[in-house]
């Protein structure tokens, strides 16, 4: 067998990671030590141990345990297995333990299957999944389920678990008088990014290629031989689920908190984990608009070269000018006034009673426009002194657009301070009228 199966935990005590709901006096620690196993859903990255402790389970609980892959079980089967459940309740009272490996393969369809022997209590389901459960498993199944989130392990965790495998005669690699250098114990360690298995497995193969150890001349693994046999890092990125989203939640985040080192990092991962540069140079553009706006004005046609130049010159030279533009964004000066203002303005539309066009705003570029009176009152802010009037062209006393103090928006501020108040002053008080235009 692998070592990575080879050195699965068969107990609670030699599983590690996951202390936030297996470590002392947690949840599941608790309902498995009590045999009151519910319903489960566990969620994680590879690696992570979700299979793993559903084994322990298997040998912890007094139910009987049954373990398929969604990838290769079909609703015919998965009728059977329900109907020897409930055979099994009936005859022994003995209930039914069902680990499904990568739940989120079945479809809608075969999940609603599982829900009345769920909800029954004629099944206790454990799901594993890779995916957001929010995102792939029915709403009704999950509400039946506790959700246990699995985390990467870290780093210490995955060296501890790399020593034990060297140094375990019964079912790793102690009989082969294998030694790891520092530096290539911990070169494995990060390189696998969390996942045990993965990390299990480049031990073995560093280990297999090369000739078998003795006690004077023990076999060595040091860092040229961890680099080759791990290889490039694995980054666990999926372009449609929970990795993509929450790395462009993250570059926005950082740019919008002005942190250009954290915003490069998040953008360099994207891209090196295969993200399609085109979607990342539309979320800068929007970033620009929205998160910059008219603090720096600029933003936005870096933004736009960079996302011109992305669709022009592709990976890999599109990085430069997007990270020149994730950059500029970071230390630009914020301000949301205007997207603030559209926002409001939508809802209102949306919302609220619909504002007429006055009279003297309505096109009257047209035979006949004068009989109705189109653009009747309206003054040509050219022909006055500063190029501006203070008209009230909307109609109602409403307020959307409130311009900050930081960079160019706080010349637009002054202007609209001006602006504002001429205009309740002007009120309806008369004024010389040039020829309506």
């Amino acid at each position: 067998m692998p070592l990575a199966v080879q050195m699965r935990p068969r107990t609670l005590d030699e599983f590690i990671g996951q202390d936030h709901f297996v470590g002392p006096g947690k949840l599941l620690r608790r309902m498995l030590q009590s045999d009151r196993l519910s319903s489960a859903v566990f969620y994680g990255p590879p690696g992570s141990g979700k299979t793993t402790l559903a084994h322990i389970i298997a040998g912890m609980t007094k139910a009987h345990f049954i373990q398929v892959n969604a990838a290769g079980i079909g609703v015919a089967e998965v009728r059977r297995i329900l109907s020897d459940a409930k055979e099994r309740l009936e005859l022994s009272g003995d209930r039914t333990v069902l680990f499904i490996d990568e739940l989120h393969r079945f479809n809608r369809a075969q999940q609603d299957i599982l829900l009345d022997d769920v909800e029954n209590g004629l099944i206790i389901l454990l799901g594993a999944t890779t995916e957001n459960p929010f995102f792939t498993i029915n709403g009704p199944l999950l509400s039946r389920s506790q959700l246990f989130e699995f985390r990467p392990l870290a780093t210490e965790q995955i060296e501890s678990l790399i020593q034990s495998a060297i140094s375990n005669s019964e079912r790793g690699l102690g009989s082969q008088h294998v030694r790891i250098t520092d530096h290539a114990l911990h070169h494995l360690a990060v390189t696998s990014d969390g996942d045990c298995r993965r990390a299990l497995t480049a031990l073995e193969v560093a280990v297999s290629s090369q000739a078998r150890g003795d006690p004077g001349n023990p076999l060595i693994v040091d860092l040229s031989v961890a680099v080759d046999s791990i290889q490039r890092k694995a980054i666990q990125y999926n372009g449609v689920g929970d990795e993509h989203y929450d790395a462009a939640s993250a570059l926005i985040k950082s740019m919008r908190g002005s942190d250009p080192d954290a915003a490069i990092y998040w953008l360099a991962r994207m891209l090196e984990a295969g993200e399609d540069p085109r979607f990342v140079a539309r979320r800068v553009v929007i970033a620009a608009a929205e998160d910059v706006g008219n603090a720096d004005p600029q933003a936005l046609v870096v933004a736009q070269a960079a996302a011109d130049a992305t669709a022009f010159i592709g990976m890999p030279e599109c990085q430069l000018p997007l990270a020149q533009a994730v950059i500029y964004l970071s230390c630009a000066p914020k301000s949301n006034a205007s997207a603030g203002a559209i926002w409001a303005a939508a809802k209102d539309v949306r919302e609220g009673r619909t504002v007429p066009v006055p009279q003297f705003l309505r096109d009257a570029h047209y035979e006949g426009a004068n009989r109705l009176e189109r653009g009747k009152g309206y003054r040509y802010p050219h022909d006055y002194a500063e190029g501006e009037l203070a008209h009230d062209y909307l109609g109602v006393d409403k307020v959307y657009y409130e311009p900050t103090q930081r960079g160019a928006e706080a010349r637009m501020s002054d202007y609209l301070q001006k602006f504002r108040l001429l205009r309740s002053q002007a009120g309806e008080a008369a004024e010389e009228t040039p020829t309506d235009r």
